[in-house]
């Protein structure tokens, strides 16, 4: 069973790629018609992640990832493809229509939809029927009193969404069961756990917290215990591992602090649900909360797509911790993920210990709000922390201080805070610098040294798929996924580059588009010839027609590029795609373009173009396709002369080919007037 072609159609033309990208990436502006930001399927400090909106497309220049919007669901959220488009249906409120494998019709819909939507739709009504048992049932009185203890009205608890877990074991399975759902579906979800008289309700007699990911989908549960007879001791119990709910990878609170961590480029990290309450109840609405672990690799990830963590705009992660042990393991414990941020890193702790709810509850908005700018240097409070564990009164206990922290200090990015801190530790532990700074080079040196073993270093400036011998590509040069192999360089194997900078040419290899040969992209005719084909994919209408049709078989000099050109011409030609919006032009080329070259002319298509207004886009297009022209009209000169060289004065032969010559020199001098006068 399979959704109608048209129906799918339907859902990729109107579901907005910016928008859904959006939802789990930081855009900002790149040109005329596109958008950039960190890439989510790969680990990058400087953005070669773009969206053309015009299109319906967008491209990784670092990992060569690509594709429409629903592929981009499909990649984003692991889903197959039915999913995918069954998701953006939804989203659209667009109801699909299926069909069997002969064509044949299978009703307006299918009973079984993507395992996915039933699980988001099974969490959907637990969410509101936990919702309503608190404001209904006489058992959700101690969970309204836990709220009203913490300063949490009844307006906080409909704004998060907060509900209550029947005591009785199955209410909530008898009214899941009541419509429709499985028992496979509410165990797969996480809702019930299966004993020997078979399943029940996981959460009883709690208060509900539900957990959506970055799109608002809820995904999972946190539950508090309330009731002494509760047989599980765990304070928080939580949604288990499912196909929806990962718990490295969630964060509590994103859903409503996306949009304000994008604009102010600032993220304050909780320890808890109630934390998150307070500090957005009390204005500080970039906080988020793990939800039952420590803040990890995956957090890192999501985190720095939604801050948008590059080095052109400095952003800033804060971490507010307990005072006591626990706090200062967690803090030691993000400040091993600190290296994967570009964003400035600080700690925030009340001098009394109290965490940001009972903060507010205890002192008011403004102290929630003092709390975050008493913050201070992640690095600072992570070493003393660890030097609070040693005895530094004895010359023992502060040589293993010195142990401790020097490996610290060592994975600090920037020289010049890591000197700074050199000089500190030197001054904590009263011990020469130089000593100091002899332990922490030599930390630094071990860090290197495993990261020569491993492939990639901690602590160093080099981010995975980062420009050190990674072989990542800019927007203007790869084809292949695959090792650059010219005799350049910078011939790092990675993604997405097909040439060594350094050297003529290198072979694309990984993704179909071995043979296809790049030259060095620095090569002014290389880039003029990329450039071009880009205006061809990207502003067809902006282009003289009857000039750029007339652009002959050999009019691309690079092979790669050739073969681009000639799928443009297979499409119809840009008379043709004149006549069609830009994604159907899109869609024409791609159809047509062979495996091998369908990977290069999804790059072209999102390639950024040096413009920043439309009459500025027209200008250039026009005159970088007549400078192509212009190039074919320059080989066909030199191969006429070539000719006339080669004839018998007097000939016919030689009378032909000096006639073509002066109409070839004609036109040349015609193609360079029009492109220095602007068309």
């Amino acid at each position: 069973m399979r959704i109608r072609r048209e129906d799918v159609e339907h859902v990729r033309e109107q579901s907005r790629v910016e928008e859904i990208v959006g939802e789990y990436v930081t855009l900002k502006g790149a040109g005329v018609g596109s958008l950039k930001g960190l890439c989510p399927f790969h680990d990058e400090r400087t953005p070669s992640f773009h969206v053309r909106p015009p299109v319906g497309r967008w491209h990784c220049f670092g990992c060569g990832e690509d594709g429409d919007v629903i592929d981009f669901v499909q990649k984003v959220d692991h889903l197959t493809f039915t999913e995918a488009v069954e998701r953006l249906a939804a989203r659209l409120g667009f109801p699909l229509r299926y069909e069997d494998d002969s064509g044949g019709r299978a009703g307006a819909r299918r009973e079984q939809v993507g395992q996915r939507q039933r699980l988001v739709e099974a969490n959907r009504l637990a969410a509101q029927f936990f919702a309503e048992q608190l404001l209904t049932s006489a058992d959700a009185l101690a969970g309204r009193q836990f709220l009203i203890d913490r300063g949490f009205d009844q307006a906080a608890a409909e704004h998060f969404g907060i509900g209550f877990a029947p005591r009785p074991g199955e209410a909530l399975l008898r009214h899941l069961r009541g419509r429709g759902f499985t028992e496979d579906e509410l165990f797969t979800s996480g809702l019930a756990g299966r004993g020997q008289r078979g399943l029940y309700d996981r959460f009883r007699g709690r208060l509900i917290w539900p957990i959506r990911d970055v799109t608002g989908d809820v995904v999972g549960f946190g539950a508090r215990r309330l009731f002494d007879d509760d047989r599980i001791q765990a304070k928080y119990l939580n949604t288990p591992e499912t196909p929806l709910y990962h718990k490295s990878q969630v964060l509590y609170g994103v859903d409503l602090a996306k949009r304000e961590i994008a604009r102010s480029r600032k993220v304050v990290i909780v320890e808890g649900y109630t934390d998150v309450m307070a500090c957005h109840l009390a204005g500080v609405g970039t906080a988020v909360a793990t939800c039952g672990t420590a803040f990890g690799g995956d957090h890192v990830r999501v985190v720095r797509r939604l801050l948008g963590d590059d080095s052109a705009r400095a952003g800033e992660v804060v971490f507010t911790f307990d005072g006591d042990a626990a706090g200062q393991a967690a803090a030691r414990k993000a400040f091993s993920e600190d290296q994967h941020f570009v964003a400035q890193t600080s700690v925030a702790i009340a001098q009394d210990g109290m965490d940001p709810c009972d903060l507010r509850l205890v002192r008011g908005d403004d102290a929630v709000h003092a709390l975050i700018d008493s913050r201070q240097p992640l690095y600072r409070f992570a070493i003393l922390s660890a030097l609070d564990e040693c005895n530094l009164d004895t010359a023992e206990g502060r040589a293993h201080g010195l142990r401790v922290a020097a490996p610290m200090v060592a994975r600090i990015r920037e020289e010049t805070t890591r000197n700074g801190y050199v000089r500190q530790v030197a001054g904590w532990l009263s011990l020469p610098e130089g000593e100091v700074q002899r332990q922490v080079r030599a930390a630094r040196r071990t860090f290197r040294e495993a990261a020569d073993r491993r492939g990639s270093a901690p602590g160093t400036e080099r981010p995975r798929g980062g420009p050190l011998g990674t072989g990542r590509s800019d927007p203007g040069t790869g084809v292949g996924s695959g090792a650059g192999t010219g005799p350049g360089p910078d011939t790092g194997a990675g993604a997405g580059t097909g040439s060594g900078s350094g050297g003529q040419r290198g072979d694309g290899n990984g993704d179909g588009t071995v043979g296809l040969a790049m030259p060095d992209s620095r090569d002014p005719v290389v880039r003029a010839e990329r450039e071009a084909l880009a205006c061809l994919l990207q502003v067809p209408q902006l282009l003289p027609a009857g000039e750029a049709d007339a652009l002959g078989e050999q009019a691309f000099d690079v092979p790669a590029f050739r073969a681009v050109h000639q799928a443009v011409r297979a499409a119809g030609g840009i008379a043709y795609a004149q006549t069609l919006d830009l994604r159907a032009w899109t869609e024409a080329v791609l159809g047509v373009a062979p495996p091998a070259v369908a990977p290069l002319v999804s790059q072209l298509v999102v390639a950024p173009l040096p413009t920043e207004s439309e009459e500025g886009l027209s200008r250039y297009a026009v005159s970088v396709l007549l400078g192509v022209a212009e190039s074919e009209v320059v080989r066909r000169i030199s191969t006429l002369r070539s000719r006339l060289q080669r004839t018998d004065p007097g000939s016919p032969e030689h009378q032909q080919a000096f006639a073509d010559l002066m109409a070839a020199e004609e036109r040349r001098r015609s193609l360079f007037d029009r492109r220095v006068n602007g068309g």
